[in-house]
């Protein structure tokens, strides 16, 4: 197994691909019908597998060290492995499936998985899903849903997360009010907001404002039967995105929600800026599995409670996606990989929940009893009591969605700021995100 590269520090990584990259992108269904399907008798040959993922170095030296165990088990099969920071991993990934020389295996995420299906960089999974040399029959089926489009398993989730609304514990104590609770409309949030602002006597805010937030908007539409996409297009209408702006200018005139600059801080979802983490609000809203890195940048004990709103509009989301380069020249190798990464118990083991929960409910379970970090526990205790509550998963969003999730920001800002009106800021966003969803 090839050492692996310095890692870059993770950062944010970027919404959009290069231009350039993006139409090289077009070249790959050529490139990829060129290779493909045969196996080279993997049963009598050495077979070299490329994998590539971000993340940093705890998660390369567990994954190595699985990778390790399943080349000790099928000692013909060896392992050429690339890891980077956040930053630049799809222009990396891009730039090579553009080459025809995409690694076989690589980490993806819901943000670019209907677009590298699209331009078919990815093998469908189908076929292995289907005969059980990809067993999914032990995930949450919301889970193993979202890692479908177009009907086909494209993906398979590495580890689940699903949206929470992280609160202080610790404030909330010393205030004397009640914890949020599941299944808490959000009219029901912004009163107890109002109630947290009154009773700090202004020091913190009730709630951090999320109408900024792609999966707040996104669970309150299926609360209400609507969705964020419809195919190629937004599933919501201007009515719908002026109502919930509304509603989050309603909950600052009732004093539940910080000033408009204390929100554009938290806005673009950095963890260490979060709300909850500077004391500036009681609530923010985040992934479930970053509960453990908001508590670095506290001393104040956190909890974790779901999106207010009916817990059925909620689903087990993946983290992150294992998926195949559709030119691999060892497609049944490959397939085998990743069952073994997301249902060998030992395997479970090994990467814990540095990539989140396991999607895998029994190997979870394994991991679950083993967990020493509270925070983790708590995570690995919400999660687990969602699921029997968690409604079907949406298809996974289009190509185009970081760009409506960059102008939903700009949309709430304006808002949020008194630069636009509900009505003004929801007709210009539709306007805007429908064009980038057809480009």
């Amino acid at each position: 197994m090839s050492v692996p590269p310095t890692a870059v520090s993770p950062t944010r990584r970027r919404l959009l691909l290069a231009p350039a990259l993006a139409a090289a992108l077009v070249l790959v269904g050529a490139a990829a019908a060129c290779g493909g399907g045969d196996d080279a008798g993997a049963g009598d040959k050495r077979v070299q597998l490329s994998v590539f993922w971000w993340g940093g170095e705890k998660r390369a030296e567990l994954t190595e060290q699985a990778l390790r165990l399943y080349s000790s088990r099928h000692p013909e099969v060896t392992f050429k492995v690339t890891w980077q920071g956040n930053t630049g991993y799809y222009d990396k990934l891009a730039t090579q499936a553009a080459g025809g020389n995409a690694p076989d295996l690589f980490q993806i995420d819901d943000n670019y998985l209907s677009e590298y299906t699209d331009r078919k960089v990815i093998l469908d999974l189908t076929p292995y899903v289907a005969d059980n040399r990809i067993d999914l029959s032990k995930f949450p089926s919301s889970l193993a849903q979202y890692g479908q489009v177009g009907g086909r398993t494209m993906a398979v989730a590495g580890a689940a997360n699903t949206p929470a609304m992280v609160y202080n514990r610790t404030l909330l104590k010393n205030l004397g009010l009640p914890e949020p609770r599941i299944g808490m409309t959000y009219d029901e949030l912004i009163a107890w907001g109002s109630r947290v602002t009154d009773r700090s006597r202004g020091r913190v805010a009730g709630t951090m404002d999320p109408s900024a937030d792609y999966k707040a908007l996104w669970l309150w539409l299926r609360s209400q039967d609507k969705d964020l996409y419809r195919g190629r297009q937004i599933g919501f209408t201007e009515d719908d995105l002026t109502r919930w702006f509304e509603l989050w200018r309603r909950a600052h005139a009732a004093g539940a929600t910080p000033d408009a600059a204390t929100l554009r801080v938290a806005n673009n979802g950095d963890v260490s800026r979060q709300l909850v983490a500077t004391r500036k609000a009681a609530t923010s809203f985040m992934w479930s599995n970053q509960l453990t890195e908001l508590q670095k940048y506290t001393t104040d004990e956190l909890g974790v409670v779901s999106y207010p709103g009916d817990p059925q509009a909620q689903w087990a989301r993946a983290s992150m996606y294992w998926a195949a380069f559709r030119g691999t020249r060892h497609p049944d190798v490959v397939v085998d990989v990743i069952n073994f990464l997301v249902n060998d118990p030992e395997a479970g083991r090994i990467l814990g929940t540095e990539r989140g929960l396991s999607s895998n409910t029994e190997i979870r379970q394994l991991v679950q009893a083993g967990l020493t970090d509270e925070r983790m526990k708590a995570t690995a205790a919400f999660e687990t009591a969602m699921v029997e509550r968690f409604g079907p998963a949406p298809v996974p969003p289009p190509r185009g969605h970081p760009r409506v999730r960059a102008l939903l920001i700009t949309a709430a800002e304006n808002v949020q700021a008194g630069r636009a009106t509900p009505r003004q800021a929801a007709a210009e966003f539709i306007a805007q995100a429908n064009a980038a969803l057809a480009g």
